[in-house]
């Protein structure tokens, strides 16, 4: 019975310690600098992406007036 409760403690903190674990592996050197190009390339692609998007038309712009100066 009390071998399988700290296996049960074991898992639960495991799974808490997956985000963290990540973490702790994307902050060492050789990590870190591709999470950093990762990262510049993913928000450098997505404002690219977005800045070719076309706008809609405005529908409540209407035609110019005739008598608008020149």
């Amino acid at each position: 019975m009390e071998a399988r409760s700290k296996q049960d403690e074991n898992k639960q903190a495991g799974s808490t310690q997956g985000f963290r674990g990540f973490v702790r592996w994307a902050m060492t050197p050789p990590q870190s600098y591709v999470v950093y190009l990762v990262c510049l390339f993913l928000v450098a692609g997505s404002s690219f992406y977005i800045g070719t998007l076309k706008p809609k038309k405005a529908v409540w712009l209407g035609p110019a007036a005739i008598s608008a100066p020149r």
